[in-house]
């Protein structure tokens, strides 16, 4: 076995998901949580996967023998997080993941473009969060110097080709509804085709989570013609 694929062995899983049908769209797939997260989002709803340092809760064995079971049933991988670009062990768990078969998926941050730019290969599709204006997602992440990491991984990923789309988490608080129509038009701008706006459950703003939906209809008019596809989820 390859030194690569070896190295899967040290991927720190924080959890499994064995089914799901909305994180890899057109795939039944399996989501697995890498552990740990440089970046500290006030609305984070994983806070459990940040501490780098956590032990993990599945050993990637586990995993790989889950996936054995399930060749044929299931059709896809999901790397999620944390962020799971943050582990040098990815690489070889999507090939691992490969070589049974399975397309793969990655959802991610953008904060590592390099190491981004070194999967894409390895990827059939790719969830960019994109956590506001670039010159407020510092402020959103707590990290300095995030904004220009996350343009750049959105450069690599446009011209890679590799099948993405880029959703953004919001409420008022975070930033404006002006601000926000501006973000979507420079992305559509860019090349993003699939853009997804996410409901903001943030324990630190009461009723945070429902305040896109006031907007949610004249967002929806403003951007719909400016994406192959627009949507606003509930978290």
């Amino acid at each position: 076995m390859s030194e690569t694929l070896l190295s899967a062995n040290r991927l720190r899983i924080g959890g499994l998901t064995p089914l799901t049908s909305i994180d890899f769209p057109g795939r039944l797939a399996a989501v697995v949580f890498c552990q740990g997260c440089p970046w500290r989002c006030g609305y984070c709803h994983n806070p459990e996967l940040l501490d780098a340092t956590a032990p993990g809760v599945l050993g990637w064995d586990e995993v790989l023998a889950f996936l054995h079971k399930r060749r044929g049933l299931l059709d896809g991988v999901v790397f999620s997080g944390g962020e799971p670009l943050a582990q040098a062990a990815l690489p070889g768990a999507l090939d691992a993941a490969r070589a049974l078969g399975y397309a793969t998926a990655l959802h991610t941050g953008g904060m590592y473009p390099e190491r981004l730019a070194a999967v894409l290969p390895r990827l059939d599709w790719v969830g960019l969060d994109v956590k506001g204006p670039w010159d407020r997602i510092d402020a959103i992440t707590g990290s300095r110097a995030s904004g220009p990491r996350v343009q750049a991984a959105l450069d690599h990923l446009l011209a890679s080709g590799v099948a993405h789309e880029c959703r953004t988490t919001w409420h008022p608080g975070l930033f404006g509804l002006d601000e926000l129509l501006a973000l979507g038009h420079d992305l559509a701008a860019r090349g993003v085709r699939h853009w997804v706006l996410q409901a903001c459950s943030d324990p630190a703003v009461p009723g945070s989570v429902f305040a896109l939906a006031q907007y949610s209809c004249e967002i929806t008019e403003k951007m719909r013609g400016n994406f192959e596809s627009f949507a606003i989820r509930a978290q």
